[in-house]
């Protein structure tokens, strides 16, 4: 059985015709009827029950073409991966990460990766929403770990890791760390600390104050820890998403559900990666990430 024959039969299936097939084919219409009678007859069955000028296919045709497409399918993107790794001098795999996030399966999964495959070189970045969404469309990075804040894209391969619930981490010396939750019109007279580069502040605070709802006034934070240290200081409190494993702050800082209609308040994170883009490496690390962020 030839590859060509199924590329033929799918494409005499998906017209409908076997002139059309055999145009967007670039062969004759006597050629590409010639390759289905002998795949046909390669096979012992009929695929195609023709009646005068039509076609239907046979219950054998309809497995056939199924599968097919999968093969054909695997095969481009077998093709379109040893191409990428062949022109490559050194096989990488750039991965982004939020800012905020402090679990710990992303480092668990950067050491299993690279366990099981040291010929690739990981180079890792961290950023805001904003910046590692600039980062993909630029091709900086191969793959992120972000929280969802658009409708998913037909461009983007969109893998759901987990779904998180959100809290606030407060200091002690707030009166509001006594409870055991907490609402957003409860902290709208303290400061919220976000994580942002001065650059991306302002697309932080319109997110979280008009998305989120998030009231008052914001501070912002380069990083988790200076974050955390601003909190310690009971000088605002840090939204913050239990995204895996969420390690417990210091004693002087208290971490508090947040709620909304009496129903925790959660976020959807993901992996995000470009479909035209989309290799075994990439596919096998977003499994990977989802797998130990599941099982915690």
């Amino acid at each position: 059985m030839l590859l060509n024959q199924m590329k033929y039969f799918v494409a005499v299936v998906e017209h409908n015709s076997f002139t059309e097939a055999a145009a967007a084919s670039f062969i004759s219409q006597s050629a590409i009827s010639q390759q289905i009678q002998s795949l046909e007859e390669e096979l012992g069955v009929e695929l195609l029950h023709r009646k005068h000028r039509s076609f239907q296919m046979t219950p054998a045709g309809e497995h056939f073409y199924r599968q097919s497409k999968l093969l054909l399918a695997d095969i481009t993107k077998l093709k379109r991966e040893t191409i990428q790794i062949g022109e490559s001098k050194e096989s990488q795999l750039k991965i982004g990460y939020l800012r905020v996030y402090g679990g710990l399966e992303l480092h668990e999964a950067v050491a299993v990766f690279s366990e099981r495959y040291p010929e690739i070189s990981l180079s890792i970045i961290n950023g805001t929403h904003e910046e590692l969404y600039h980062e993909l469309r630029q091709k900086s990075v191969d793959i992120v770990l972000s929280d969802q804040r658009r409708a998913f894209s037909e461009d983007y391969m969109n893998v759901e890791l987990v779904r998180s619930e959100m809290y606030a981490e407060l200091s002690i010396r707030n009166p509001l760390s006594r409870q055991t939750e907490l609402t957003l019109t409860e902290l709208k007279d303290i400061p919220c600390i976000l994580i942002a580069t001065k650059e991306q502040q302002a697309i932080e605070e319109d997110y979280y104050k008009h998305t989120l709802g998030f009231r008052g006034n914001f501070l912002f934070a380069e990083s988790l820890d200076e974050g955390r240290l601003l909190v310690a200081g009971n000088r605002g409190f840090l939204p913050i998403e239990s995204v895996g494993t969420l390690p417990q702050p210091v004693g002087t800082i208290r971490r508090i559900p947040l709620v909304k209609d009496q129903a925790a308040i959660t976020r959807k994170y993901c992996a995000f990666w470009q479909k035209k883009r989309s290799n075994y490496y990439i596919e096998e690390f977003a499994e990977l990430l989802k797998e130990l962020l599941i099982k915690e």
